[in-house]
């Protein structure tokens, strides 16, 4: 394995913040009721949650209401720190990158952030480096986002903003409920950094190829049968093997190698029933506490669903990819609630041998069969 490069906390973040733009404008009385709006929501939408998912956890997650310098902050903190466990072993520390990859990575990595920061309403981060044993994680809102959001879907701020916060409380409680999660994340992505070799002439081999497929589409000549389909999930569902990065233009894909591709799977599975999970619920309350929420649902739907000009860019950073899991994680949750309600549902917080693989994701009823006995 390559050792990965330490990442310069503060040059991620000076990179970050370099490139992110201001949110929408607001006076300050209305950016500290907007902060205060949402701390109360994050409260009240505890209880709503414990409710419509019938999982129970703890309540010692942090809350904190953010701009989008702080949220960079936050990640750059969470992600320096977990690459640094995984690939080193040691906490993630704040002093200069050694190397020129640490360099490149820092400045990667808050470019990254930068683009991200505009886009994220809300996040629960189990890893930040900064919480006592055993806490709770941190619960993440992003005050500026969802001002814009709610302002351009056209809907009534203090419905948003609950509906919001319980999505995020849904994750809070997924990792709360199941406190063997984080760490079967971390041993996930651990497995694949330590796969992570990918030389310029294979990756310069994977990019021609990707070129190749996309010059068959465009001139209509048959691609190949590992070219069609939408990459690893219509493998799964055909139940052949693909290589994603021949069919997905992500760059998480385009750098990764096939041996990896069996734990990346993992991982989608499991992001995808944690984001589908937490769609789901966050509807379930229903118009008895949220009077629009089929409005906001519908709006925010099409919202996500829009091919604006950063199309290209929301595929290379797989931000597309993200709303598949949303939607397939969704569609995994409804089935089986349809066919054995939530008692059956909650039963893949139990280990991480219950959890669906990709193949269940997108076959909900094979995690079914599974799991009946």
């Amino acid at each position: 394995m390559t050792p990965l490069p330490r990442i310069d906390q503060r040059l991620a973040l000076a990179t970050g913040r370099r490139l992110v733009p201001a949110g929408p404008q607001v006076s300050n009385a209305e950016a500290e009721q907007v902060v205060a709006s949402l701390r109360g929501h994050a409260v009240h939408a505890a209880e709503h949650v414990r409710r419509v998912s019938q999982l129970d956890a703890g309540h010692d997650s942090e809350v904190l209401v953010v701009d989008r310098v702080r949220w960079i902050e936050a990640n750059v903190q969470s992600f320096s720190g977990l690459l640094a466990d995984l690939g080193t072993g040691e906490p993630g520390r704040r002093g200069p990158a050694r190397t020129t990859g640490g360099v490149t990575a820092s400045v990667q990595m808050g470019v990254l952030l930068s683009y991200l920061a505009t886009r994220v309403l809300g996040q629960f981060d189990p890893f930040h480096p900064g919480q006592a044993p055993g806490a709770g994680g941190r619960l993440l809102l992003v005050a500026p986002n969802v001002v814009r959001i709610e302002r351009d879907l056209g809907v009534v701020p203090e419905h948003f903003r609950l509906w919001v916060c319980l999505h995020e409380e849904t994750h809070r409680v997924q990792f709360g409920h199941a406190s063997w999660l984080p760490g079967h994340l971390r041993t996930l992505l651990g497995e694949v950094l330590a796969e992570a070799d990918l030389s310029d002439s294979q990756l310069l081999a994977r990019l021609a190829r990707r070129a190749t497929t996309r010059e068959t589409r465009q001139t209509g000549t048959p691609a190949p049968p590992s070219a069609r389909g939408t990459g690893a999930a219509a493998g799964a569902r055909s139940g052949r093997r693909t290589d994603p990065a021949d069919t997905d233009g992500s760059l998480v894909t385009l750098l990764t190698t096939p041996e990896q591709r069996q734990r990346i799977d993992q991982l989608t599975a499991v992001m995808s029933l944690l984001e589908g999970h937490a769609d789901v619920m966050m509807d379930r309350v229903g118009p008895d506490v949220i009077p629009t929420v089929r409005t906001i649902r519908a709006r925010f739907t099409r919202r996500r669903q829009r091919r604006g000009p950063d199309l290209l860019l929301r595929r290379l950073l797989g931000v597309e990819a993200k709303a598949a899991q949303y939607r397939d994680g969704a569609r995994f949750v409804r089935h089986v609630v349809r066919r054995g309600g939530l008692d059956v549902l909650n039963t893949v917080f139990d280990s991480a041998e219950a959890l669906p693989t990709l193949l269940e994701i997108h076959q909900p009823r094979l995690w079914l069969e599974r799991t009946a006995g």
